[in-house]
């Protein structure tokens, strides 16, 4: 029994063992914490060979593109589900080296659909919004058509194809900003904004890149509902709220208690060339609500006083009002409604 949102649902049972790839990232690292404390001995993440300093039980180095290595562990393990949490997202490093993006994100996921050809193994493959180039007012459903600006995005549109075709009964969700804790401190959106402003650095953000973020409290536990069920095909997963990259870093700045002035906004088109940016990517999630028949996802933030209601926002602390790196860790990095039913 998984608790999600008010209610109780019952999560299907898995097949077990289960895989986790891509556990540097952050949806695969909060993913694995996740799997591992509700399968105790059951769960193995793979990461990169070179990917040294992460360690731990039941993490395994295996690199996506080494197909042998892989097949050796699916008959050490016999694992009878995959988490596809693999990729490479670091723009600027996809758009300076596009065969190193094709490898990581492309090869990677063809490798393991070969692995997986002939074995009974349920897939849920991870993608991402920036499939999409945000020209338009966002608010992105399923069937329109894909047209990424930058190399990362597409290679994720060739993988889901890949996914699609290989294996018509995985499940592909489109997930956007993913908010949880990364393993080096750095990677993901609340720990990037967060890193500058601790160390007293300026952060500068887009005020027209729009995302739908998710705790990754919300997309574990999805995760764990669409392994164990059947749904196949395309799904968005994206949050309920819309939120520029500004906002969010207004939001962090605010929630952590960090001097306002060290974030700095701009439009996209005052940035340099490399890498592109997305526009307005927001996603319509009333798809995967549908299939579920619940709503799986809570805006983030969760409470409603933490979103900015112009440009200066962060900058308004009323009396009272105690920001602290305390409560970003317990209101942004954590669903307080997913802590309070633990």
């Amino acid at each position: 029994m998984i608790r999600l949102g008010p209610r109780q649902v019952v999560s299907p049972p898995l097949r077990l063992p289960l895989l986790i790839t891509g556990i540097a990232g952050v949806a695969g690292y909060n993913a694995l914490e996740y799997f591992r404390r509700r399968y105790p001995g059951r769960v193995i993440g793979i990461r990169q060979v070179n990917n040294w300093r992460l360690t731990g039980d039941g993490i395994v180095a295996c690199n996506a593109e080494d197909p042998d290595r892989l097949a050796a562990l699916f008959d050490e393990y016999r694992f009878g589900s995959v988490l596809n949490c693999a990729g490479n997202c670091a723009l600027k490093a996809c758009e300076l080296d596009p065969p190193l993006a094709w490898r990581t994100n492309v090869e990677g996921v063809r490798n393991l659909l070969t692995v997986i050809a002939d074995r009974p193994v349920r897939l849920v493959h991870l993608s991402i919004d920036l499939v999409y180039s945000g020209r338009g007012d966002g608010g992105h459903v399923e069937p329109d058509p894909t047209d990424p600006v930058t190399e990362y995005g597409h290679t994720m549109v060739a993988a889901e194809r890949i996914v699609a075709l290989a294996r018509p009964d995985a499940a592909t969700l489109r997930i956007s900003l993913p908010m949880g804790v990364s393993f080096n401190g750095h990677a993901g959106a609340i720990d990037w904004i967060q890193s500058r402003f601790r160390k007293s650095l300026p952060a500068t953000l887009y005020y027209d890149e729009v995302r739908t973020p998710a705790y990754t409290d919300c997309l574990n536990e999805l995760a764990e509902v669409m392994l164990g069920n059947q749904l196949a095909g395309l799904f968005h997963a994206g949050g309920p709220r819309r939120l520029s990259l500004y906002e969010i870093a207004q939001i962090v700045n605010r929630v952590g208690g960090y001097d306002p002035k060290l974030l700095e906004g701009c439009d996209r088109g005052e940035a340099g060339p490399i890498p592109p940016r997305a526009g307005n990517v927001t996603m319509n999630s009333a798809k995967l609500s549908a299939a579920l028949g619940y709503d799986p996802l809570d805006p983030w933030p969760l409470d409603p006083q933490w979103i900015p209601t112009d440009r200066d926002w962060h900058r308004q602390r009323p009396r009272g009002e105690q920001g602290s790196p305390l409560l970003l860790e317990e209101v942004l990095y954590r669903n307080p409604r997913r802590t309070a039913l633990v």
